[in-house]
């Protein structure tokens, strides 16, 4: 095996949680070039039917299912559809999230509950439900962000917490089931990225982050990809419990 073949993900099944749009169609796309066969989950059925094209495009098999990741019966229905469709999963992508900006004064306790079901235990719901079925080999990538590792300002208590709380939990997880289990658990932390959650953010906001991205720009979907590749493949084979920066150079400023 060459380098670069260690990077392929040819017969395996990757399951991928908002799979509709942003990060999640560069996920789906990146494993599907790759090699994986895919299962994807969100709440936006018409959205998915797009991101299964592009599967589909890269000559690979994928099955879409309807799943709201903050009810953990909807996880295991995804787990099932997948185990039904291909019988395996290799790797978990656990990207469904939401991105807020509010005074910490002026949130609500059911503003800032939701984002921690959403961006935390539902992380945690998939982890459990992919972690009953997988096999020795298999990798579960937890999407994290930069501010769960710095603060930049802006007003993001609950999404900063929520996704520190993503960190705390995939060095737990790798270090119950790396060893038992065989599964390697990793967390990827992105810095500032063209989507629809950043376009949310007001632009002065934004404006105040860039001095502090030596890339000196917003970072784009597809620029993940190698990372997730890395971390989902034999290339990384060596590597679980940790948080992989890739956020144009925020933490050394």
């Amino acid at each position: 095996m060459n380098v670069l073949d260690r990077f392929r993900l040819d017969g395996r099944v990757a399951i991928v949680t908002g799979a509709s749009s942003g990060l999640g169609v560069a996920f789906a796309k990146a494993l599907a070039e790759a090699g994986a066969d895919l299962v994807l989950g969100a709440r936006r059925e018409d959205k998915l039917a797009d991101t299964c094209k592009l599967v589909e495009a890269a000559g690979r098999r994928v099955v879409a299912v309807r799943t709201d990741v903050t009810r953990p019966e909807d996880c295991r229905a995804l787990v099932d559809a997948a185990m039904e469709a291909f019988g395996r999963v290799d790797i978990l992508v656990n990207n469904a999230g939401v991105g807020t900006s509010v005074p910490a004064l002026k949130e609500t306790p059911e503003e800032f509950r939701g984002v921690i079901d959403l961006n935390l235990n539902a992380c945690y719901w998939m982890a459990q439900a992919c972690g009953k079925v997988m096999e020795p080999g298999s990798s579960i990538i937890n999407i994290s962000s930069v501010l769960g590792l710095t603060s930049v300002g802006l007003p993001q208590a609950a999404y900063a917490a929520s996704k520190a709380g993503v960190i705390g939990l995939t060095r737990d997880l790798a270090q119950q089931w790396t060893s038992r289990r065989g599964i390697r658990v990793n967390a990827i932390a992105p810095g500032f990225f063209a989507s629809e959650m950043t376009a949310d953010i007001d632009r002065s906001h934004t404006e105040r982050v860039m001095p502090r991205i030596l890339a000196g720009r917003l970072g784009q979907p597809e620029e993940l990809a190698g990372a997730l590749i890395f971390l989902a493949s034999d290339a990384g084979g060596y590597v679980t419990g940790v948080t992989l920066p890739v956020e144009g150079g925020m933490l050394t400023s």
